[in-house]
């Protein structure tokens, strides 16, 4: 290896790793807020990537549909959940949100369809129904078991995941899609050539965590946010509406997992089971940090991208092995540190 090769392999590093960083927040967020270990993180990736690159071509995702049905399904939820106590402007909030932003989601994609339509506006409406399916599925599948264990919890995380896998299955199709490049500048430093959509990665990413760094330290709903992942109950004591916390988490990662998916559509092909393998990568990063530092979290992300890269060019059939392997001496030291806890007793 000369150091042409090496720079290469660093710039491939970097990249993957900054998209891995961003999954890897979004996973500590969720888990700090909700204690889910949201595996479907993956099957917002996938979705936003092809809805993206499904409207560039001038079709209408399947997944428009999806968040119409979902918002139904969770808007009957909040009406039979206030059926002793109903309220107009309780009803009129819940059908607004779950009813009618999906409906309207749904009338603006289709107006807007076309293979002429500007990329920004591509953009922002496969964001939109990717927010709007995180939004109803926390609200479908994990605030009725908001108070269960953490396994309970996982198993219905899975469950998910593999109930949007096959719908992506049903949506797009075996046959992988890409999507048109958000930008395309392109500049050379030395060796190494830097596109427009490497910027993009880089520039988003920093600009997601400056972001949510002034979001939880300075926002009253951030601070909301941090009080229920210290302490659900005190957060609820002292009059913090921990649903509302919840929702807002998945509405953060659904977005997060979406802008992910985004920046590397245009980069390779991307199937409808691709984004779990690309959200397991992110929840290694997620791993090493705790579940609970941001710093560390994307600090082992850009660790796992670059031992990919390097992975791919030594032992290409072995680097998922490789990057896999790096979470069992990080497991083996946490568990050696970790105090002894007795089993709980039925």
């Amino acid at each position: 290896m000369n150091t042409t090769i090496m720079l290469f392999l660093i710039q491939d590093g970097i990249t993957n790793g900054a998209i891995y960083a961003l999954l890897g927040l979004a996973l500590v967020l969720v888990f700090a807020v909700t204690r889910v270990i949201l595996i479907p993180q993956g099957e917002f990736v996938t979705y936003g990537a092809l809805s993206y690159a499904m409207l560039a071509t001038g079709n209408v995702p399947g997944t428009v549909w999806l968040a119409v049905a979902m918002g139904v399904v969770a808007c009957g939820l909040d009406l039979f959940a206030m059926r002793r106590a109903l309220h107009v402007k309780k009803i009129g909030r819940t059908v607004a949100i779950n009813i009618a932003l999906p409906l309207a989601i749904l009338a603006l994609t289709y107006s807007l369809a076309s293979a002429k339509t500007p990329i920004a506006v591509n953009l922002v409406l496969a964001l939109l129904i990717v927010a709007t399916i995180g939004l109803s599925l926390y609200r479908i599948a994990f605030q009725p078991l908001a108070h269960t264990s953490v396994l309970v919890l996982l198993i219905a995380s899975v469950g998910c995941h593999l109930a949007l896998q096959g719908l992506g299955l049903v949506f797009f199709g075996a046959e992988g899609l890409r999507g048109p490049a958000l930008s395309t500048a392109a500049f050379t430093v030395g060796p190494l050539r830097f596109t427009g959509q490497n910027i993009a990665v880089y520039g988003v990413t920093i600009a997601f965590m400056v972001a949510l760094w002034l979001f939880f330290g300075t926002t009253l709903m951030g601070k909301a946010l941090r009080a229920t992942a210290i302490n659900r109950l005190g957060a609820r004591l002292v009059g913090i509406r921990t649903t509302l916390s919840g929702q807002i988490a998945f509405l953060l990662a659904a977005v997060i997992g979406a802008i992910s998916g985004i920046l590397i559509v245009p980069i390779t092909t991307l199937y409808y089971d691709t984004g779990f393998l690309i959200g397991l990568k992110g929840f290694i990063a997620a791993i090493i940090g705790g579940l609970v530092s941001y710093p560390l979290t994307a600090v082992a992300a850009l660790i796992v991208g670059t031992v990919e890269a390097f992975s791919s060019f030594y032992a290409s059939n072995f680097k998922e092995v490789i990057v896999f392997f790096l979470i069992i001496p990080v497991l083996v030291l946490r568990s050696l540190a970790a105090p002894e806890v007795e089993e709980e007793k039925d």
